[in-house]
């Protein structure tokens, strides 16, 4: 009994030194002096000299020789030294070149390894004026917006068209069927894009400022609109096809039938990118039947939309997110049914590269796929229409980019991590074996300056089962025993996904911006691509909502795992579509960011690029536009806000930005501006991304930058 009294009486004289350790231990907010922040600009320019072309042996660029069978490549040492090799490309083996002679002789016959690019399909076929038949019997033109056919053989001409006007409407974009029996053009009821302006203030040798104008569709403007029309040789006929007005994008690329060149197939995408169909024509009538119609009550992301047509076997290949992921589809075009789902499960085809029609093949990137990876990386697969052999090409795991040979037999995979140096692997095309490694790279030369690479991390998000994916830059001489200030560089448009995923061998701006005491992170929220349908449908008509649920989410569970996140101190910048989402963060989530610098925002959807915002906010327009504009939400503002935007901005009218002050103004609202004079879309360029750090130094450092003025 003494002895438990006497330890408790031990255990509470105690208690204060236990709770003065307590309080010793939690990290305290870091808030340099005007001194150390000067110490601290000087060592960013110290860092960025210093880290420059500390990295090597991170690159091979093939130059394939014509047999194909060998190839060579130099690589750049630490010491900039240049070492040649030469491969056999079967074996792998390498031969060190060290005669420059022979450098410069194989230099003469190379043939440079190329990357996999993009497969891009040509939908819309634009306007021709002349257009020869197949048979090359007829010469298809129009004269004063008519339509006239002339032979040949002997210049006769016949006139199909008497309404079209050479001002108004008029007839063109003409196309011949393969038979040459029947010509397809199109009425077009023209129209003339209003004009968008912007001065500029200070042009050498004048004492004006001079105004500029350009074309520039905003959403709701008038399309350009047409209506089809067959001509047949046979009989001299013209007559309008039974079909809807395609009052959206040009004139469509027709697919005519291998056997039977009778019918033809075309695209339609409705405007407000709700439906698309294809739809075919009987050349003979002019009647119509649609063989494939997708519709979604969200939209369909028309500039991802793939079409492979294959006429001789009346197959189409096509990708849709039909069963929430982004998959390929083959179809009967005869039928208009799918035959099969090319690809399956719960990732995304990210891009189609090549299609082998003759051994019923599909080249093709895609994210996801490989457990346990970050769902961004890209990875390359080959498989066959039936979906039945899906090779990978690129097992390792990172985020790849592959170098094919001329012949592409061999490949080239590079592949990396933000936090993973590159390797580059020679591999065989056939069947994805790796034959070696060519190179490893070299960071000694980066890891001896101190400069930490990005730290990559995932958090649930706001449904609190999906997985949020972004990177952080801490500063390279970060105290554990100081919290230190969150910037989020923000980019929230829906068109891609944005948090890099490569490793990066330079001193990058956010890395630069952590080193004058901050935490930089980069994040991809809902509302983004290259996820799930699900995950991509939450910017629909909600672009204001910008991830920030997700991002708030995934920046307060850093701080759980990292006690050096000071989430009480929270800024974000952003360009565009960014500088929309940076002002947005203040005022709808004020509670948790303080600070904010905008550039060249699209603070307004009605006021931007018709094609962007119709395709995330639709057509017509509602109240959503208005309900989510920062021009209308100005009010709102708390926290420091800098504006910044180009004069000459042609991307997004400088009115946007202007707007959003007009409002700010007369809401009585506390902000800075910076406008650059001739500058275009940008972040400000080189004074903007200066004076950017200085605010987030001055308000969320709570000290003053560099008086310049002085050279501090």
């Amino acid at each position: 009994m003494k002895y438990n009294r006497f330890l408790y009486l031990l255990v509470l004289c105690s208690l204060p030194t236990r709770l003065l350790l307590a309080q010793q231990s939690k990290p305290t907010p870091y808030l340099p002096s005007h001194a150390e922040i000067l110490q601290r600009y000087k060592k960013v320019q110290l860092l960025d000299s210093i880290t420059r072309k500390t990295i090597c042996r991170h690159n091979v660029e093939a130059n394939w020789l014509p047999d194909g069978k060998s190839f060579w490549y130099t690589i750049t040492g630490r010491d900039s030294s240049k070492t040649g090799y030469l491969v056999t490309a079967a074996t792998g083996k390498k031969e060190v070149i060290t005669d420059t002679a022979k450098i410069a002789q194989l230099a003469k016959t190379q043939v440079t390894a190329k990357t996999v690019r993009q497969y891009e399909p040509s939908r819309w076929e634009g306007f021709a004026t002349d257009s020869v038949s197949p048979d090359k019997q007829w010469v298809a033109t129009t004269i004063e917006g008519n339509v006239y056919v002339r032979s040949v053989a002997t210049g006769a001409q016949t006139r199909f068209t008497t309404d079209g006007k050479a001002a108004g409407d008029y007839y063109g974009a003409l196309a011949w069927s393969p038979d040459s029996k029947y010509l397809v053009g199109y009425r077009i009821h023209p129209v003339e894009d209003s004009s968008v302006y912007y001065v500029l203030t200070d042009v050498p040798g004048t004492t004006r400022g001079q105004l500029r104008s350009q074309p520039y569709k905003q959403p709701g403007d008038p399309f350009t609109t047409y209506d089809m029309y067959l001509f047949t040789l046979a009989g001299n006929t013209a007559s309008k096809v039974k079909a809807e007005q395609i009052d959206f994008f040009d004139a469509p690329v027709l697919h005519w039938r291998h056997k039977d060149p009778r019918y033809f197939l075309y695209e339609k995408v409705d405007r407000g990118h709700q439906r698309f169909r294809v739809i075919e024509v009987d050349a003979a009538n002019g009647n119509t039947h649609t063989i494939l119609d997708e519709q979604t009550p969200t939209f369909i992301y028309e500039s991802r939309l793939y079409t492979h047509y294959l006429p001789e076997t009346n197959e189409l290949l096509w990708t849709s997110e039909k069963d929430g992921w982004r998959h390929i589809y083959l179809v009967n075009t005869l039928t208009g049914k799918i035959k099969n789902q090319v690809t399956k499960g719960d990732w995304v085809v990210r891009d189609i590269d090549s299609v082998d029609a003759k051994k019923r093949e599909i080249w093709f990137r895609a994210g996801g796929r490989n457990a346990g990876e970050d769902p961004y990386f890209l990875h390359y697969y080959r498989t066959d229409f039936e979906g039945q052999h899906l090779l990978d090409l690129t097992p390792a795991a990172g985020n790849h980019l592959v170098f094919f040979s001329p012949d592409r037999k061999y490949f080239i995979d590079k592949y990396s991590q933000v936090n993973v140096p590159p390797v580059n692997e020679l591999r065989r095309t056939a069947d994805g074996k790796l034959i070696t490694v060519l190179e490893k790279a070299d960071v000694s030369g980066w890891q001896a300056t101190g400069v930490p690479f990005p730290i990559p991390f995932t958090a649930k998000g706001r449904d609190g089962k999906t997985d949020i994916w972004g990177v952080m830059c801490r500063p390279t001489d970060y105290d554990s025993s100081k919290m230190y200030p969150v910037v989020e560089n923000i980019y929230a448009g829906p068109q891609d996904a944005f948090v890099p995923k490569s490793f990066m061998s330079y001193y990058i701006d956010m890395q630069s911006l952590a080193d004058l005491g901050f935490i930089v992170v980069q994040i991809d929220g809902m509302g983004t691509a290259n996820r799930s349908k699900a995950f991509h449908d939450v910017c629909w008509k909600n672009l204001a909502d910008a991830g920030f649920p997700d991002r708030i989410r995934w920046i307060k569970a850093l701080a759980q795992k990292y006690p050096f996140v000071d989430t009480s101190r929270v800024g974000l910048y952003g360009t565009s579509a960014g500088g929309q989402n940076a002002l947005g963060g203040l005022l709808f989530h004020p509670e948790f960011y303080k600070t904010a610098v905008a550039s060249c925002g699209c603070h307004d959807n009605r006021v931007d690029k018709q094609w962007w915002n119709e395709q995330w906010m639709g057509y017509p327009l509602d109240k959503h536009y208005e309900a989510q504009s920062n021009v209308t939400n100005a009010g709102k503002l708390q926290g420091h806000l800098l504006l910044i935007v180009g004069e000459a901005d042609t991307n997004v009218p400088p009115e946007s930005t202007y707007r959003v002050i007009d409002a700010l103004i007369k809401k009585g609202k506390t902000f800075e501006f910076l406008p650059v004079p001739g500058m275009g879309h940008s972040d400000g360029g080189p004074y903007g991304r200066i004076k950017r750090r200085d605010f987030f130094v001055k308000n969320l450092l709570n000290t003053n930058p560099p008086d310049r003025n002085i050279n501090e």
